[in-house]
């Protein structure tokens, strides 16, 4: 069960040179998890999300990205799943109902190929998070996506029986993908 979130990352690079990528297309956009419930794959979403991304292709580095991730807006496909998941042994989304990532820095690992370092909260606890990313460019458009692991007891995520990794495992993969256009 856990479904973890959040996620991170993203932006810069590419190849309209001197154009700024700022402008968040929502429904070509998600963010989703793979947690293993007693070894088994379980997929599930996130419906509620903001990204304010900017990205100077002529300046990767400089690229910024603020995630917010609205923890109640979970979606494991199954509505008690999601009900339990929110509740206190698991997100508390009541007493904490956003999960965030600010970036810090970006750096080139190849050719449209980046890393993003930065902060991740959930829960009230910020902690370091990586993420690589692929960025291309199609129609006009950046396409990032990437996908990096959570331990959701370093966020203490699923407290109680719960916190049992032979039940639920300790590592969600988040998986990102964000449509980005460029500002006018």
């Amino acid at each position: 069960m856990i479904r973890l979130l959040v996620v991170p990352l993203l932006f810069v690079a590419s190849l309209a040179a001197g154009t700024e990528f700022s402008v968040l297309l929502p429904q070509q956009s998600s963010i989703t998890f793979v947690s293993k419930q007693m070894n088994v794959p379980v997929e599930g979403s996130f419906r509620k999300f903001t990204a304010q991304i900017s990205v100077d292709p002529t300046k990767p580095e400089t690229g910024k990205a603020r995630i917010e991730l609205d923890l109640a807006s979970i979606d494991t496909g199954n509505t008690d799943a999601d009900e339990e998941v929110a509740g206190k042994a698991w997100f508390d989304s009541k007493n904490n109902p956003i999960a965030s990532f600010t970036s810090e820095s970006i750096n080139s690992t190849g050719k449209g190929q980046y890393q993003v370092t930065g902060k991740l909260t959930i829960k009230g606890k910020a902690l370091d998070a990586k993420a690589p990313f692929t960025l291309r460019q199609a129609g006009g458009v950046l396409l990032i996506e990437g996908a990096f692991p959570l331990k959701r007891l370093d966020f203490n995520i699923g407290s109680g029986i719960w916190g049992d990794t032979s039940v639920v495992a300790d590592e969600v993969q988040i998986r990102f993908s964000f449509t980005v256009a460029a500002k006018k």
